[in-house]
């Protein structure tokens, strides 16, 4: 462990950090929408709902779970960035939310819902491309899509993605979840805004710094 923390780098260390407090705001101005958030937060918002926990807590114990599964078929994609996400990331997600209750109050009419999604897609991709490009671990949930990628690498990372996320989706919706225009956004249109960012933000910000020691978390 010690070797571990003398070999990560501390800009990176933060980047990720402050990356994952973005994600989680971002997941909480989708919740806040009320038309749906992106398909694994949704899934674990629905279960949570079912039996009756609270979403932070659900989520820990699910990605406890899927974290299993990552240190047997994925190690190399553990880092302090998967800690972070699995352990924190509802908490930060749950703050928000009652936060942004508190202030401003449930949104009533569509064109406000509309516009909060389009707040929620900018945020939500600005928190991925820090938490992701700082490539200091990745999240147990996001793992699994690189796990198949890596044991069937005649299908592209995308597919194996898409395969992830409209079971979630699935789930969601069976469980009484909401799919809506966030969950179609979260989809297909968080990946162009993270580029933009990662190429024009987090990429140079991360420039002066050492290279991360872990070059598969590579989403390609």
């Amino acid at each position: 462990m010690k070797e571990y923390i003398n070999k990560v780098d501390t800009k990176r260390l933060i980047i990720m950090i402050v990356g994952n407090v973005f994600l989680g705001m971002g997941i909480s101005i989708f919740k806040l929408s009320g038309m749906g958030n992106d398909p694994f937060s949704g899934m674990v918002m629905a279960l949570a709902e079912c039996i009756g926990m609270t979403y932070a807590n659900f989520l820990i114990l699910l990605n406890l779970v899927l974290f299993v599964i990552e240190f047997i078929t994925g190690r190399r994609f553990i880092g302090a960035g998967t800690f972070v996400n699995a352990i924190l990331l509802g908490y930060i997600a749950t703050f928000f939310y009652n936060t942004w209750l508190n202030l401003l109050g449930e949104p009533q009419l569509l064109w406000q819902r509309v516009i909060i999604v389009a707040i929620g897609v900018v945020v939500c991709s600005f928190g991925v491309s820090m938490y992701q490009t700082s490539d200091v671990g990745v999240a147990p949930y996001d793992s699994l899509s690189l796990i198949m990628r890596d044991n069937f690498p005649r299908i592209s990372y995308f597919w194996h993605r898409m395969f992830t996320d409209a079971l979630c989706a699935l789930i969601c919706f069976l469980a009484g979840g909401i799919i809506g225009l966030g969950t179609l956004v979260s989809v297909f249109g968080l990946g162009p805004i993270i580029h933009f960012f990662d190429v024009n933000f987090t990429k140079k910000l991360l420039a002066k710094g050492p290279k991360a020691n872990n070059d598969s978390i590579s989403m390609t």
